[in-house]
């Protein structure tokens, strides 16, 4: 008789006290931040993951870099200096690290150019000596906004443990970038001459720099998920 009173006890107490009284279940960690290295640069990200098809993702990668570059004949020294916030959703169709991205790069990326010929130079059609250019100075901003589509790898929601790793392949786009393009220190550097065929290599440059309006996104990163 005992039992049976027990028995009806328990079946008249409220669901939520029968729960309560159930083990604690291990809270999903959805969250993850990590380092990355890639053509964009080097950066960290932070990631949340809604479910296991679709993972939001925020990164900020800088990428600073000195080199030579020519454009139209003239050897300048170039000086890279890319910031790039940007937000992403990763899809995860088959549940598995395998995802595909999209989203968009912010921020200022520019290439500042500069260059102290020492022969003469073609400057938009025309010769000039260095003492009549002086220095050339330059910039190229691309805009400011690119859209990204891309493919990649990441096991960081998919597998039980605390790293992940991830790969990621895709493209960056954006349109033509603007350039700006200066002459001072020389004997024609303020001449309308010198200036008219500034803007002649301006566009010139233009269309050489307009490699520059889809780029290669490729990278590679760890990430802790807490």
């Amino acid at each position: 008789m005992r039992a049976i009173a027990l028995l009806a006890a328990i079946t008249a107490m409220p669901a939520s006290t029968v729960m309560a009284q159930e083990p604690d279940r291990e809270t999903p960690r959805r969250f993850a931040v990590g380092v990355q290295a890639g053509t964009p640069g080097l950066g960290f990200q932070a990631q949340y993951s809604i479910n296991d098809y679709v993972v939001l993702r925020g990164g900020y990668d800088v990428l600073q870099w000195q080199t030579d570059d020519t454009y139209d004949g003239v050897d300048y020294d170039a000086d890279i200096d890319f910031q790039s916030p940007g937000a992403f959703i990763d899809l995860h169709p088959f549940k598995n690290g395998l995802f595909v991205s999209g989203g968009a790069y912010f921020g200022d990326r520019s290439i500042d150019l500069d260059a102290t010929p020492t022969e003469n130079v073609n400057i938009g059609g025309a010769i000039f000596t260095p003492e009549q250019v002086g220095r050339l100075s330059g910039r190229i901003d691309l805009e400011n906004t690119a859209p990204f589509l891309g493919l990649g790898y990441d096991d960081t929601f998919s597998r039980d443990r605390r790293f992940g790793f991830r790969v990621l392949a895709g493209a960056a786009f954006g349109d033509s970038p603007r350039v700006n393009l200066n002459a001072s220190g020389g004997t024609l550097s303020d001449q309308p001459l010198l200036q008219e065929r500034l803007a002649q290599e301006e566009r010139q440059i233009q269309e050489d720099a307009d490699d520059y309006k889809i780029l290669p996104v490729v990278q590679i990163g760890l990430n802790y998920r807490f």
